[in-house]
């Protein structure tokens, strides 16, 4: 069974990863839109570790914690 908490280098890795590929190439993955994240995952997240952040970032996005980890970069 998977540790629910993410460690600690793939929520910093989620701060600094622009998106690969799309309609927000080149944006970070955390300042994504909650509705292009709610779109992959209807769709299916990308395998892999885009795929993992994708999903971590809507994780974040949909608990209302993304100031909060936004907040990580500057400390």
């Amino acid at each position: 069974m998977e540790d629910p908490v993410p460690d600690n280098f793939l929520l910093l890795k989620l701060l600094d990863t622009p998106m690969p590929f799309g309609k927000y190439k080149g944006k970070m993955i955390i300042d994504l839109p909650e509705g292009y994240l709610l779109w992959f995952a209807r769709q299916g997240f990308p395998a892999g570790e885009i795929g993992k952040l994708l999903q971590l970032a809507l994780e974040i996005d949909v608990s209302g914690s993304k100031n909060l980890v936004k907040s990580l970069k500057n400390a």
